[in-house]
């Protein structure tokens, strides 16, 4: 039975100057597999990127490119994440940097490159450069974002993108991801396009300011990836907005992408969103609730609807923050939050809440201070055993 749709994707709003380019290169199957998306104006960038130590090679040239925070345009390609694939997997990111500024006219600086799959595969670079040869004449206007994000996509089940309206400006979205997700500093493949006109150093500021309290609040299985990458390019088409405003769309565009991502998890069933209040800061109240999101026994225990309250309070605990008390700790379920007692029938009760809705709710009050964070998380089932098992077979 096919989960239902809860955030329905919207392109209500498209940003003036960007064309798409979308294409299967065949890198794996006939499936789209490589996505561009071309600003008509050099515009203002910033980008965020992994913070694993082991990265991909699309990361160590995109770090270089971005020193400088302008864009021309971002290239990605699914099917093969270019990671561990040697001094040649470098030289296959550049080459195919600067094959496309040669076709676009820019600088290969002006290129971000990305690349997301299977790890430890050489890049089919040729079959890239063959397949993006016809441009720019096959650049796409007005632009596709929905066939972008499509080309995206690995192990996701649905392209994820929103659009806004700020001011005269747009904004469009897109993301990809499905496992193998705990952002640290960025998040799996995710984009923003603007025509607001907004210097690159602003746009680095908001962006980590956004990311902190979006991406960084989501776990699907607690990896975190080796390609993971935030961006952002604004071509300033649209000419000035209020920056409050704007920065205020970008985290509601980051919200609705990060729950997208989260019910998207691979194997999900539920979307589980958890509210740690009255803690002494935001980063230990993301801890806290980021240590029950990612608890195996607690994610299994939402899957079938079990009750098991202890589980969650096994959670709290195994942070080890001494400002935790158990007999102060209250744990509530549901929108607007219920606390259960201890009972059959109540117990029954909230089981019968988490078998039946897609979208589960827990708060937890650690009366511990006044700062507080929503995390973002899903159910663990035998779809993702059974995905991640046999991955590259």
């Amino acid at each position: 039975m096919e989960k239902p749709i809860l955030f329905p994707c919207n392109l209500s709003s498209i940003p003036q100057g960007y064309s798409t380019f979308v294409t299967s290169a065949g890198i794996k199957d006939r499936s789209l597999d490589v996505g561009i998306v071309v600003s008509e104006k050099t515009a203002s960038a910033a980008a965020l990127f992994t913070q694993n130590r082991i990265v991909g090679n699309p990361i160590l040239v995109g770090r270089k490119h971005m020193k400088k925070g302008k864009l021309k345009a971002i290239i990605v390609n699914s099917k093969n994440a270019n990671v561990l694939s040697g001094s040649d997997g470098y030289e296959n990111t550049v080459q195919l940097c600067e094959f496309l500024a040669s076709k676009l006219n820019c600088r290969p600086e002006e290129i971000l490159p990305c690349s997301t799959g299977v790890i430890g595969r050489p890049l089919p670079v040729q079959k890239i450069l063959k397949a993006i040869d016809s441009l720019p004449a096959s650049l796409q206007n007005p632009p596709q974002f929905d066939n972008f994000a499509r080309a995206t996509m690995t192990t996701d089940t649905v392209p994820k993108y929103t659009s806004r309206k700020v001011g005269n400006a747009s904004i469009v979205a897109t993301a990809k991801g499905s496992g193998m997700i705990e952002p640290n500093m960025a998040t799996m493949l995710s984009y923003f396009f603007t025509d607001a006109e907004i210097e690159s150093q602003i746009l680095k500021e908001m962006l980590t300011r956004v990311a902190e309290k979006t991406f960084h609040c989501l776990s699907v299985d607690s990896d975190t990836s080796t390609s993971d990458t935030v961006a952002i390019m604004a071509n300033g088409m649209a000419g000035k907005v209020d920056l409050q405003e704007f920065e205020e769309s970008l985290c509601s565009m980051a919200t609705d992408l990060t729950k997208m991502l989260a019910y998207d998890g691979e194997g999900a069933t539920k979307l589980f969103q958890v509210h740690i209040q009255n803690a002494p800061s935001f980063q230990e109240a993301r801890a806290v609730g980021k240590s029950i999101i990612n608890s195996p026994l607690v994610k299994t225990a939402i899957y079938q609807g079990d009750p098991n309250w202890g589980r969650i309070f096994m959670a709290i605990g195994k942070t080890g923050f001494s400002f935790i008390e158990a007999d102060k700790v209250k744990i509530l379920w549901g929108n607007p939050p219920k606390e259960y007692r201890d009972t059959e029938e109540e117990l029954a009760s909230l089981s019968a809440y988490l078998k039946e809705n897609a979208i589960l709710d827990l708060t937890v009050d650690l009366k511990a201070g006044k700062e507080k964070a929503t995390v973002y998380g899903c159910d663990l089932t035998e779809e993702y055993v059974r995905i991640n098992a046999y991955y590259t077979t």
